[in-house]
């Protein structure tokens, strides 16, 4: 028994993914072709996309906003887990991979469900607002440029209905968040997004350990 968080060892983590995990053979593929590409690391876990489908479905959301997308893999798992009529619009900036997101989600059959917005994701979420999308989201995952995340936070609230969830990646950002005097603009804009969630009156808070840290933050 323990009144804390476990550390997973190696072991242990695997043993965690042989009870639990439930990836199917088309995100296998996706996330084995994705670990091939120079910027792998950008990718969530598969623990995490299975969490992000779970969460979509006990929310019983119908609109989801993801800011950053790569490969597609953790949107290909919140588009699956959306109801008939759900949709997913998913914003990234122009690259190859944009091409395999799209692949993916094809083979899926989930096309349809999937808007990608190409453009530099500021601008996709400013469009949205000019458009009267404020309070219309259920969900918003966000694991894009980590300098802009305190940005998205306040999008995010503007966008999700109340009682809608915020969620952000990488927010114990391996460890470096406990760097005392960052040089990196990205550790210095976690920290910073991470100190003022703590006494955010306008979100219920929890920050949990899953991948490389992922925030949950429900609007009140």
């Amino acid at each position: 028994m323990t009144a804390r968080t476990l550390n997973l060892d190696d072991h242990l983590y695997q043993y965690l993914l042989d009870v639990s995990l439930r990836e199917t053979p088309l995100l296998k593929r996706l996330r084995d072709e994705t670990q091939a590409l120079p910027m792998a690391r950008w990718q969530v876990a598969p623990e995490q996309g299975q969490f992000l489908a779970l969460l979509v479905k006990l929310t019983g959301a119908r609109r989801v906003l993801e800011v950053g997308t790569f490969t597609g893999y953790s949107a290909l798992c919140m588009a699956a887990a959306l109801p008939d009529g759900g949709s997913l619009i998913c914003c990234d900036i122009p690259g190859d991979y944009n091409a395999t997101a799209r692949r993916y989600w094809g083979e899926a059959g989930l096309t349809e469900r999937i808007d990608l917005r190409l453009a530099p994701a500021l601008q996709t979420l400013a469009e949205l607002e000019k458009q009267g999308q404020d309070g219309s989201f259920d969900l918003v995952f966000i694991d894009a440029d980590k300098a802009n995340y305190p940005q998205y936070l306040e999008y995010a609230l503007r966008l999700l209905r109340i009682g809608g969830l915020a969620v952000f990646d990488n927010t114990l950002w391996s460890g470096r968040v406990l760097e005392s005097n960052p040089e990196s603009a990205d550790t210095c804009a976690i920290q910073a997004l991470n100190r003022a969630l703590k006494d955010d009156e306008r979100v219920d808070l929890s920050l949990l350990p899953l991948g490389d840290g992922l925030t949950l933050c429900r609007k009140r």
